[in-house]
């Protein structure tokens, strides 16, 4: 069987990301493109249909289709709990781009809406789908980091403030790094840790660079008086069982310590960290050892054995747990708590105080 796919929200991740990797697997055929400016979905299914496919300026004609199985949302974050709610209760499942939505309200009525529905939901964070990401997952459940109960979740940038589309409106994204790319971080960090029980957050989130105008950026000097969003946010994260997460998220940061979607974690038996590929670190026979996990088959020449895109890896267990009636790696109540903590980090920093969870 082969899954009919619409695709709604035709712009950057959908060209960079959902499209290609969906082209790229047997188990889906995108249909139907939907866009509100018609020539980005003209584009798409020039590119990624079929002669076949159907072209919609309005979500809610596409849902009507139904022939169609699946809805990917690739909107602006402010639409993503509207649309994918949408969707399930048109009978489709939904693949939504992160962050899961701008608020836990929402993320909470869309979990609401699969269960109603009987619909699948996940959650676009393609980086657990990495090599390095599987092998120390691997690592963490197999209890060889023993208990972590230390970690960081980075997603440092020096200077590559996204300046198209509206990352850097807070209506419609909800807030700037800390839920753009911080959010792919801490999914990572608490994925590794399988611990999703916070107990409380504190926060601060900054506007330093944002207002001055600037020249060095990776797309192009933004405008400070459009940039409404937070340049850098910082959470610290205690958990139940007393856990501690450092959450650091930022566009644009006087720092040389930069990456992003990345973890390092602590345990009681080894640590583990991604600056500098995978590493593990740890004690044995008296004397400290560090590890450098060799991801590569390589040993062939002109052939490095680099594997495949882990969007396309995502692609295809996400289609492939409708087929076959599983869950998805990325689970919508892991997201939700994601989804939580961030707003709990906005949140704490509007108000100076902790926030906590279950009072």
């Amino acid at each position: 069987m082969t899954l009919k796919i619409g695709i709604i929200g035709c712009g950057g991740i959908a060209n960079g990301k959902h499209m290609p990797s969906l082209k790229a697997v047997k188990e889906g055929e995108m249909v139907a493109f939907c866009d509100i400016v018609e020539e980005r979905a003209v584009k798409a299914k020039a590119d990624f249909g079929t002669s076949e496919s159907k072209i919609y300026t309005d979500y809610q004609e596409l849902l009507k289709d139904p022939t169609i199985d699946v809805i990917h949302v690739c909107t602006p974050n402010i639409s993503h709990a509207e649309i994918s709610i949408a969707a399930m209760e048109a009978g489709k499942h939904v693949m939504c781009e992160k962050p899961m939505a701008k608020t836990t309200k929402e993320a909470e009525s869309m979990i609401e809406a699969a269960k109603r529905t009987g619909k699948k939901l996940t959650i676009g964070y393609q980086n657990r789908f990495r090599k390095d990401s599987t092998y120390l997952q691997t690592i963490c459940e197999n209890n060889e980091l023993g208990e972590i109960y230390y970690a960081k979740a980075h997603a440092i940038r020096r200077r590559a403030v996204p300046t198209w589309g509206v990352f850097l409106d807070e209506e419609a994204q909800g807030g700037g790094p800390l839920i753009d790319i911080g959010t792919h971080a801490l999914d990572l960090t608490l994925w590794m840790m399988n611990n999703y029980k916070p107990k409380y957050v504190v926060g601060n989130s900054y506007h330093k660079l944002s207002n001055k105008a600037n020249s060095a950026n990776a797309w192009g000097p933004w405008d400070p008086a459009k940039f409404t969003v937070e340049d850098s946010a910082f959470g610290f994260i205690t958990m139940e069982n007393g856990a501690t997460i450092a959450l650091e998220a930022s566009w644009a940061l006087n720092t040389l310590d930069t990456g992003e979607a990345q973890t390092t974690l602590c345990g009681t038996e080894g640590g583990a960290d991604m600056k500098d590929g995978l590493r593990i670190n740890g004690e044995a026979h008296g004397e400290m050892y560090e590890k450098k996990i060799q991801l590569d088959a390589g040993g062939v020449d002109f052939y490095d054995g680099t594997g495949e895109d882990p969007a396309i890896i995502e692609a295809r267990q996400w289609l492939n747990a409708i087929l076959t009636n599983t869950e998805p790696v990325v689970k919508p109540e892991q997201a939700l708590v994601v989804t939580q903590i961030l707003e709990a980090i906005y949140q704490s920093s509007q108000t100076g105080e902790p926030v906590f969870f279950n009072k």
